[in-house]
């Protein structure tokens, strides 16, 4: 289950109906019912934040979201997306991340999930993180 308040437009999280469980993107948010309509790819269905829940980051994800990978000496992982950088302290270890866009930095020092991490991308940048290019 997600919270409400923390989900955007332009998050990915995966909506369960009926037990069927698909990756989507929030396209609308209706407040007042705290619904969230969900697009999956082919079709938009609302669902209620209980049957969401949310996508974990690893390599695939940050692949898919054209992110850059770079393995530094010390061991640590840095994904590049345009100006903006995270730095992780190795393979598949998204505990602690370091994330920065130009001069404001940002230190993580608790797991995150993906819509998370989207949430902060558009803060720092002013542009969703998803599937398209960022220069």
């Amino acid at each position: 289950m997600l919270k409400f308040n923390e989900l955007k437009k332009g998050d990915y999280v995966i909506a369960d109906f009926a037990g069927n469980k698909h990756v989507g993107m929030v396209t609308g948010l209706m407040p007042t019912a705290q619904d969230v309509c969900i697009n999956n790819g082919v079709q938009e269905f609302w669902f209620s934040p209980k049957d969401l829940t949310a996508v974990d980051i690893t390599d695939e994800e940050l692949d898919r979201l054209k992110f850059k990978k770079q393995t530094n000496e010390d061991g640590t992982i840095k994904y590049m997306k345009g100006a903006f950088r995270m730095v992780t302290p190795g393979v598949g270890n998204f505990e602690k991340m370091e994330i920065w866009y130009r001069d404001e930095k940002r230190h993580i020092q608790q797991p995150i999930k993906l819509h998370q991490l989207q949430n902060h991308f558009y803060e720092m940048t002013k542009v969703h993180l998803n599937e398209d290019k960022f220069n």
